[in-house]
């Protein structure tokens, strides 16, 4: 005899012990319903496995009730089906028992077929048909019919509603209402429903088809046994229906009651409105109305005292409901006065915990409450999308992702007005007319409008408030009209290309390296963090970011910086070798490939005037002294809003020395002015100097 060998039988005992007992109870279900199917089955076991189908029946339609909500019982779809399957599995097995040992007695198929045959309907086996055809009309016309209707109708309307749903849930993402995690359980469980819903439906038609089975299975059973009994067995054809036809009836019954009990489950799962409640939970809540249980009661006893009528059942019942009234409007006082003695009792201060800091949003807008409709997609709100624009655009401009907008309503806030946050500060405000269209003045504009004077928020130029219907003639005398969610829409884009380097901290370049050492991985492990830390390379980017250069090619700056991180310790030069390497990328925002750029540059004798202050400054602060700054601001702003005026960019270029100053320095006071030095500029670019900036009264005291 062979010998299983050790190593494998510990090595099944092994996976016996380590397999959970859920991924070994379906497979065996499943041999036992092939089992019944095929093999014969005694009968003392078809007793059990029918008790199991009643049992397993009674479970599911409790757990049905006991749902908080559909979604909660999502493997009901499936379970139907295996259900279905077990009991036709039985239909069969009993069949099998029936026919070929009926004629011996009525318990010969069992002591449940004898009970449901004769006790249930007395052994009147035309008593057993009427009450069988009875169920099965319950079942199957009107709870099967009537839950895979609503199962039907449910699952259509459930998978229109999708893309609603799945938009609500971006916009409440877009508007800070709810986490990245938050959102994609929602959108699971929006998907969820459908899948839910659409199984249901099918397994509908499961139910449906096993009372049609249930009805055929009897008639064969029928059939069946008669021809057995009278043509194997030598018995009458009236004793042979009588036995057969009783035992066909009580097998029936077996099958039938767990079916009509899972019909009743399917239509209470299909037909439950979801909440966070019970079915019993719900209708206790729903159902304590004291006034409708007395006017039950008063109805029932005008009844009960009518002559010919019933008096005792009627006025019974009208005791009971009075009663039920009575307990119900004793337990509504009770709760309100305990509800009234909570709010007199001062509840005691809850101590403050880490969970009460909340940290400032990284971008905020703030809206009076007379323009919460224009972020409320359900009565026409677009800002919400448009800010979800600006966000795409800016990321891909900038190259690195824009955090969310939190967006919420300010009471403190004019109704009309709106104000934009950076890191919790107060960065810009405005003010909008929602239901007109602020048309701004270009410059061109040949025509007056009437209408409501105001400022554009974002650039500062002179508008009007319209009326919507003057939009067209306003476009037609050259204005640029715009609605109030694009002002404020705009406006915010401006301030987050003027403050992205705000929005830019460790961990957003720490993204940004990981990112980076997917495709450039020995790059990323030379230079970080063995040579530059991510705190300077934070530095490095930010100010980058905070002279309009955008990081798109980190692969260029850290190439950049790799052969002089260790050398290079200040902040500024980093940020100028990186420039250098940023050089065309910087220069096409002003002038397309091929074309010649013109600039501003400094008189010679203002330029060495500059590095000696420079100079003396050593790194720190520049002592230029006042009458210098302010005639070189005079200067550099007059120059280049002349340019602005001729349609051309304002770039002033000058030594590498001095453009980190001018910059800090002239930024911020210069309007659309762009600092740039001459390492910066692409070897095969074409310049041409349009002015050259000097300060008269400062060259001659130097």
């Amino acid at each position: 005899m062979a010998t299983v060998p050790l190593d494998i039988t510990s090595n099944l005992r092994q996976l016996a012990k380590n397999l959970p007992l859920e991924a070994v109870a379906i497979p065996i279900g499943f041999l036992i319903l092939l089992g019944l199917l095929i093999l014969p089955v005694p009968t003392l076991l078809l007793d059990l496995f029918f008790t199991f189908n009643i049992a397993l029946s009674l479970v599911i339609i409790f757990l049905a009730i006991s749902a908080e909500r559909p979604l909660s019982f999502s493997i009901f779809p499936t379970v139907l089906l295996f259900a279905t399957l077990l009991r036709l599995s039985l239909n069969v097995a009993s069949t099998r028992v029936v026919l070929s040992a009926g004629h011996e007695g009525s318990d010969s198929a069992g002591k449940v077929i004898e009970a449901f045959g004769s006790v249930l309907v007395g052994g009147n086996y035309i008593v057993g048909i009427v009450v069988f055809a009875i169920l099965v009309i319950i079942n199957f016309v009107v709870v099967t019919k009537g839950a895979g209707r609503v199962s039907e109708v449910t699952a259509r309307f459930t998978l229109d509603a999708m893309p609603g749903k799945q938009m609500a849930v971006d916009a409440d993402l877009a508007a800070g209402l709810i986490t990245q995690d938050q959102a994609r359980t929602r959108r699971r469980e929006i998907a969820s429903e459908a899948d839910f819903y659409g199984s249901m439906d099918g397994a509908s038609k499961f139910v449906r088809g096993d009372a049609i089975a249930g009805l055929l299975v009897l008639l064969i059973n029928i059939v069946g046994g008669a021809l057995v009994g009278s043509l194997q067995h030598g018995m009458s054809v009236g004793t042979a229906l009588e036995r057969y036809t009783l035992l066909a009836v009580g097998d029936g019954l077996v099958a039938q009651v767990p079916s009509l009990l899972l019909s009743v489950a399917t239509a209470i799962i299909v037909t439950r409105v979801s909440g966070e409640e019970s079915l019993h939970q719900q209708t206790a809540a729903q159902f304590n109305n004291v006034e409708a249980w007395w006017l039950a009661a008063c109805i029932l006893a005008l009844l009960g005292i009518i002559p010919g009528m019933p008096h005792v059942a009627f006025l019974a019942l009208a005791a009971l409901t009075a009663a039920g009234g009575w307990l119900l409007g004793r337990k509504r006082a009770t709760v309100k006065q305990e509800a009234k003695k909570a709010e007199e009792v001062p509840s005691t201060p809850r101590e403050l915990t880490w969970q009460d800091v909340q940290q400032a949003d990284r971008i905020g807008l703030e809206v009076g409450y007379a323009l919460v409709a224009l972020i409320d997609a359900n009565t026409g709100g677009s800002l919400v999308t448009r800010i979800r624009g600006i966000r795409k655009k800016l990321t891909y401009e900038l190259g690195f992702l824009v955090p969310q907008v939190h967006i919420r309503d300010n009471l403190d806030l004019r109704p009309e007005s709106y104000q934009i946050m950076v890191n919790g500060v107060v960065i810009g405000r405005g003010e909008v007319k929602p239901a007109r269209e602020l048309a701004i003045h270009s410059g061109l504009v040949h025509g007056e409008l009437q209408g409501l004077r105001t400022k554009d928020p974002t650039f500062g130029l002179d508008a009007v408030w319209i009326d919507p219907a003057q939009r067209d003639y306003a476009r037609s005398l050259g204005y640029t009209v715009v609605d109030a969610s694009t002002t404020i829409a705009t406006h915010l884009n401006k301030i987050l290309q003027d403050h992205s380097h705000l929005l830019l901290g460790h961990d957003e370049t720490q993204q940004l390296v990981d990112k980076l050492a997917a495709v450039s991985p020995k790059l990323v492990e030379e230079l970080i963090p063995k040579k530059l830390s991510i705190g300077v390379l934070t530095q490095v980017l930010q100010g980058l970011l905070g002279e309009g250069v955008a990081i798109r090619d980190m692969r260029g700056v850290l190439a950049a910086l790799a052969p002089v991180a260790e050398k290079v310790t200040d902040v500024e030069e980093l940020i100028g070798v990186a420039r250098v390497a940023l050089g065309r990328m910087i220069v096409q925002n002003y002038v397309a490939h091929g074309e010649e750029l013109g600039v501003m540059t400094l008189a010679p004798e203002l330029e060495q005037v500059l590095h000696g202050t420079v100079r003396r400054g050593n790194g720190g602060n520049v002592p230029i002294e006042p009458e210098l700054a302010e005639g070189l601001l005079r200067a550099v702003s007059a120059s280049a809003q002349e340019e602005l005026n001729a349609d051309r960019p304002a770039v002033l270029v000058t030594s590498p020395t001095l453009r980190p100053w001018l910059s800090r320095i002239l930024r911020p006071r210069v309007p659309g002015l762009a600092v740039l030095s001459y390492a910066e500029l692409p070897e095969d670019l074409n310049l041409r100097v349009n002015r050259s900036v000097t300060v008269q009264a400062r060259q001659n005291a130097a």
